[in-house]
């Protein structure tokens, strides 16, 4: 089961004035599951996006760079799940497009308003017959408080359904954020999550929203690793309907820090519900690294941590084998590193420091410290100033039977 997370309430999702969703069971790989979703936005809504840097991005990828980059004016996302569309070639882009097609004709649209996403296995045809049948039912049930649905229609191997929301004041105004993500394995982002979409109806200037967007992706979904393995489709959306009658934020605005700030708040608890939700999850591990001469040192040596099998299997064991946490230190490739300086810290318990095992440390309280279900890692460089933080989750029996049996 996932670790320390539950199915949101659906009460608890707000709607977002300008935004309505629409799901439908499409049959795209497995029979009575929602499988399609339409978000429909009002026009004028901003969006920004951020994508997969995976050199063999999916078919959907380029086709929504090439709509963003085409018009300002998107009007509806198309989401499936059970295949990536990613493998597929010339026939991929064309199916791709033929749903964007098929959708802006049925609300009155220009197919370069459609954003489509894609997220299943690899290497294998969309079936968009399916999909484009499937599309007059998610719009009859297009519905503004629809965001639970929404949350489970995006889901693969997810066991549950990520979403949250948030609220401000801003301008005499109060202003809602609610957003959605999927993910469990495959997730190394990069960039953002395997699929992550977030809505305002904050009145927001595009230059703004982009800046927003940069921001609460590297403190969220780029923070987050469960396995390594960087997805082919992952996309992270941003959009602001405009609706909220508060005065357009700008980056020189007196607001724009809190919008930006609560934004990221959004961002990082779905980011977290991934890691929480990770293939056979059973720990929740936070790799904190600390006076590090600059924040690109910190987040390798936190990721070489956090990708280290050897690390993620004592973490499911509970075993304090944490000799290993060492060792992947020391290979993280960090120039002129002096181990003789830096310390560990298990939870709040100084494991290693001058090179070695502290003469305070007690096995008992490594044993306690990992029996837990969330989990510090903490390692001080003590070579300077930056720092940085990444979530993962260990490695347990279920990562291997789910991705073993995946295409099944």
């Amino acid at each position: 089961m996932p670790v320390k997370l539950t199915t949101p309430i659906a009460s608890s999702l707000l709607p977002v004035n300008g935004i309505t969703l629409g799901f439908a069971e499409a049959n795209v790989r497995k029979a009575n599951r929602k499988d399609v979703l339409v978000m429909q936005l009002a026009e004028g809504t901003h969006v920004s996006g951020v994508f997969t840097q995976n050199k063999f991005c999916a078919a959907p990828v380029i086709v929504c760079k090439q709509h963003l980059a085409a018009t300002n004016d998107i009007r509806a996302l198309l989401v499936n799940t059970g295949n990536a569309n990613a493998g597929t070639g010339e026939l991929g882009l064309q199916h791709a497009k033929q749903s964007c097609d098929a959708l802006a004709g049925l609300l009155n649209l220009s197919s370069d308003q459609i954003l489509p996403f894609s997220t299943g296995v690899i290497l294998e045809p969309l079936p968009v017959d399916r999909i484009v049948n499937a599309l007059p039912a998610a719009i009859v049930n297009l519905k503004a408080d629809n965001w639970l649905n929404a949350a489970e229609s995006i889901m693969t191997t997810d066991i549950l359904p990520k979403a949250t929301s948030r609220q401000l004041t801003i301008d005499g105004k109060t202003i809602t954020i609610t957003g959605i993500s999927k993910g469990s394995g495959m997730i190394h982002p990069n960039m953002a999550t395997m699929l992550g979409y977030v809505a305002t109806d904050a009145a927001i200037s595009k230059p703004a929203l982009d800046v927003i967007i940069d921001y609460a992706v590297n403190k969220s979904f780029n923070c987050i690793t469960v396995d390594g393995d960087t997805s082919t489709n992952d996309s992270f959306i941003i959009m602001a309907t405009n609706l909220a009658g508060n005065a357009e934020i700008t980056e020189d605005s007196a607001d724009f820090v809190a919008l930006r700030d609560v934004m990221t708040e959004v961002g990082v608890e779905l980011a977290q519900a991934i890691v929480r939700d990770g293939e056979g999850a059973t720990k929740f591990m936070t790799i904190q690294v600390e006076h590090g001469k600059d924040a690109a040192e910190c987040r390798k040596v936190a990721y070489t941590i956090a990708h280290s099998p050897l690390v993620k299997t004592a973490f499911f064991a509970s075993d304090p084998n944490l000799g290993r946490i060492l060792a992947a230190i020391g290979y993280a490739d960090v120039d002129d590193l002096d181990v003789n300086v830096l310390s560990l810290y298990l939870g709040g318990v100084l494991v290693a420091e001058h090179g070695c095992i502290s003469p305070s440390y007690q096995e008992e309280e490594g044993v306690a410290v990992m029996q837990e279900e969330d989990i510090l890692v903490r390692v001080d460089l003590n070579r300077g100033q930056a720092d940085a933080t990444i979530w993962t989750c260990d490695f347990s029996y279920d990562y291997v039977k789910i991705n073993a049996d995946y295409r099944s």
